[in-house]
This record gives C-alpha cells, sequence and structure tokens, in this order.
C-alpha cells in the first residue's frame, strides 16, 4: 500500500463546460455585441457584416459548418462573398489578436493563470490545401494525409481557451519544389521553416512580448518537453514554472557530472572542447531512474474523481540532470507518474521548479492539459473547427481564429451567468466532459 500524499491538494479548479439552452437569453444580440469589439479589424462595411454572419454560422444549429452551409443559412449570405471574405480579404490579424486577448485576460485572467500548448490535425483528402501532407494525425493517432495545427491555450479558475495558433508546414513546404504550391497558397514569402515546439516557443514569447494575458505556469506534451530550444523560452519567462512530459529513453544523471575544457588541435588549429571528467556513471534513460527508486519514494495520489469512482495513480519525482550530446545540461525535478495495475504504464514529466517544491504541485500540474484538449473538441464537434474547405494560408488562420472567438463567446455567457462546476484539483468529472451550450440548443 502505497502512502497518501500527507497534504491536501495544492492549485486551484478549472471550471468545466455547463451552460444548458434555458440558460441563454437575447444570444444575437450578446454575439452582435461580442463581435462589435472587433470591428476596428476590418477597413469596410462588408467585412463586418461577414464576420458576423460567420460567427453565427460557427454557433448554429448546422450539422457541417463548411463555408457553403453557413453562407446559405444566413440572410443575405453568399457563398461567394463568404468564401473572399475568409481567404482573401484582409483583416488586421494582429490588432484582432490584441482585442481578443484583452478579452480573454479581462474574463479569465489571472496572476497564475495557465499556458498549455499543443497540437491537433485536420484530415483532408486533396493535395493542395496549405501544409497538408502525410503526417501524424493526433485524433487518428496514425500517419495521415492532413493539415496540423499548433495552439496555445489559456486556463485559469474563470476557465479556458484557446488564445494563438500557428499552422505546421512540413519541411517539404519549403523546398524549391513546393514553390509554386506555396505561392497559390498565399503563404508569406518570409514564412521558413519551424519545428512545432519552436511554434510554440515563438507563440511563448509574443504572448510575453504582447502582455496581456498574466500566467505562471506552462504545460505541454512530450514533444515539447524534448525540445531544448522550447525549455529555454520557457526559461527565459522569469517567475514561470513548466511541467512538460518527455520520452522514457531521455538520458539523464541522478548527480551532475564534473565537465573540463580540454585542448585539441586539429589541421594545425588548436581547439577547445568540454568533456565529462571521470570517473562517473553513464547518463540513466529516466525509466531506468523509475524502475530503480524505492517503494517509500511512491505515493498514491486521487488525480479526478470518474463516473467509475476516484482516479489514482502513484506519483514519485526526483532531482536530475538531463544529458544532451554527452554532456549535462539543465538541472530539473523528473516527476513519475504510474497505473496502479498489475502490469503499470508510466508517464515522465520534467520540471523547472525550485527545488522546494511540494510533490502536490507536480500532481496537479499533471492534470491539467485536459483543458486545451476539450478546447480541440468542443471547438471541432460544436463549431466546425475541423470543416474549413479553403485552401489558402490566411484563410486556415482566419477561420481557426474565429473558432477561437466563437469558443470563447460561449466562454462569456456562462461567464456572464455565472455558472461554474469543476471536478477536484482542476480536471472536470469525467461525466461533464463534452456537456454544454452547442449550437443545436442555441
Amino acid at each position: 500500500m502505497l502512502p497518501a500524499c500527507r497534504t491536501a491538494g495544492d492549485g486551484f479548479t478549472i471550471p468545466t463546460f455547463d451552460i444548458v439552452p434555458s440558460d441563454v437569453e437575447g444570444f444575437m444580440d450578446e454575439l452582435w455585441e461580442f463581435q462589435s469589439a472587433f470591428h476596428d479589424c476590418f477597413s469596410r462595411s462588408e467585412p463586418r457584416a461577414h464576420f458576423f454572419d460567420y460567427l453565427v454560422g460557427q454557433c448554429s444549429a448546422l450539422k457541417r459548418k463548411s463555408i457553403e452551409p453557413m453562407a446559405l443559412h444566413v440572410e443575405g449570405g453568399t457563398v461567394r462573398g463568404l468564401q473572399r471574405f475568409i481567404s482573401d480579404v484582409t483583416w488586421d490579424d494582429e490588432h484582432m489578436l490584441w482585442n481578443y486577448h484583452q478579452l480573454v485576460a479581462e474574463a479569465m485572467g489571472e496572476p497564475d493563470g495557465i499556458l498549455m500548448f499543443d497540437e491537433t490535425g485536420f484530415v483532408k483528402k486533396g493535395k493542395d490545401s496549405v501544409g497538408v501532407a502525410r503526417q501524424y494525425c493526433g485524433p487518428l493517432g496514425k500517419v495521415e494525409n492532413c493539415q496540423v495545427g499548433v495552439f496555445a491555450g489559456y486556463a485559469s479558475r474563470q476557465g479556458y481557451a484557446l488564445v494563438d495558433k500557428r499552422l505546421f508546414l512540413p519541411e517539404v513546404w519549403c523546398t524549391e519544389a513546393y514553390a509554386a504550391r506555396r505561392a497559390q497558397c498565399k503563404v508569406p514569402p518570409e514564412v521558413t521553416f519551424q519545428s512545432k515546439p519552436q511554434l510554440a516557443a515563438t507563440m511563448l514569447q509574443a504572448i510575453v512580448r504582447e502582455g496581456l494575458l498574466p500566467f505562471k505556469y506552462v504545460v505541454a506534451d512530450c514533444l515539447y518537453g524534448n525540445s531544448p530550444g522550447f525549455l529555454d523560452a520557457v526559461d527565459a519567462c522569469v517567475g514561470v514554472t513548466t511541467l512538460v512530459a518527455i520520452p522514457s529513453e531521455t538520458r539523464c544523471w541522478l548527480q551532475r557530472p564534473r565537465t573540463e575544457d580540454r585542448l585539441y588541435t586539429y589541421k594545425g588549429e588548436v581547439h577547445s572542447k568540454c568533456v565529462v571528467i571521470a570517473p562517473t556513471t553513464a547518463p540513466l534513460s529516466v525509466a531506468a531512474v523509475a524502475a530503480s527508486l524505492p517503494a517509500s519514494s511512491w505515493y498514491r495520489r486521487q488525480v479526478s474523481q470518474g463516473t467509475k469512482g476516484p482516479i489514482v495513480y502513484a506519483f514519485a519525482r526526483q532531482r536530475v540532470t538531463l544529458c544532451k550530446d554527452g554532456l549535462p545540461e539543465r538541472t530539473v525535478w523528473l516527476v513519475i507518474k504510474r497505473t496502479l495495475r498489475a502490469e503499470p504504464t508510466y508517464s515522465y514529466y520534467i520540471s523547472n521548479a525550485p527545488a522546494s517544491t511540494p510533490l502536490r504541485t507536480f500532481v496537479w500540474l499533471s492534470g491539467l492539459r485536459w483543458a486545451v484538449e476539450q478546447c480541440f473538441e468542443e471547438g471541432k464537434t460544436e463549431l466546425g473547427m475541423a470543416h474549413y474547405e479553403g485552401r489558402k494560408y490566411p484563410g486556415w488562420h482566419h477561420h481557426m481564429l474565429t473558432t477561437m472567438l466563437a469558443h470563447f463567446f460561449l466562454w462569456h455567457l456562462k461567464l456572464r451567468l455565472g455558472k461554474k462546476s469543476a471536478g477536484a484539483d482542476g480536471v472536470p468529472d469525467t461525466d461533464h466532459i463534452g456537456r454544454g451550450l452547442t449550437p443545436a440548443e442555441v
């Protein structure tokens, strides 16, 4: 029997999405007032009208929320007009995001807010849409012909929302062979290849520079935890604590090894090389570290309350120094989570938290990424996030931005109505996931 955590839960709870139809009055008036905050991002009245129509379509009862059914759904709407609005009309995207972040900060912003980074795929049949390629598609769990977007999410005691987005362009799309396709899809000339962690780091740096969204924590999956560049971007944010997943084969030392610079001569020139000083132990995989921990290092901890009872894991932590190219890099907390089955499965995380950080903080942080996953689920099932059929780079970003705004608008209604509920430690009860105000109910 593993010992229970000696201290009560840490952190705060994130509310679930629990609006019901009877809670909503004056929906169209509310939506008109909400979207008017973005009118200064368009230079003419026509795109402002199309912007409202697009949001109405996304929040409608339509089963398919691509441009044609949405255009036919609204009074006076035209398919061509809505297509041009999304793909060809110039928006002041930067100012629009600024206005949006102001609204999120006013409604949800808290000093101990959480930034979440994750990607999601959008299955495509053809080869002409911007960024489409055979690549890993998270929703399908396999390689498929799709687009992939990297997103930043924000969460606090008040709710959760997506706050930025980037389309991932596979490396082949940035080669000369794809120059004509990039031009056809209106990819800006200054856009070059960036990995998904680099896109996430770019969004993080932009959010910090803007200074509107307060946050104290950053969480992400192992794609980002395995990127020194992303970790460097987080470390540059003073006072920010991160918990990011890492692969099981990540190598580390339990004690930081000593190093020294040694001189050597190559082609007649003297060079310096950093080496580990012997004797020292070889770095271990984090999976090997987990296997070596004594039973006294593990604690049972309830993470959430499910429909069949409490969801409990075993947690342990260990200070380690990560290994990069055979040399010691950053010293971090290694946090390990395992199931309580006869044949347990393990999850591994690293954190830049101070050495004095209690275990309960890591347990809490390990259960927070559900919020960004809920953003994807609600955006795709309720708001047509994956229904975009255009091929152009600006159109993809415009569609994703309006989806983010439509999702936040529903949270705006929830906050106005003052309804909040959440499970223990910020994780929703499993029977609450997916509940809420749907377009069909509006």
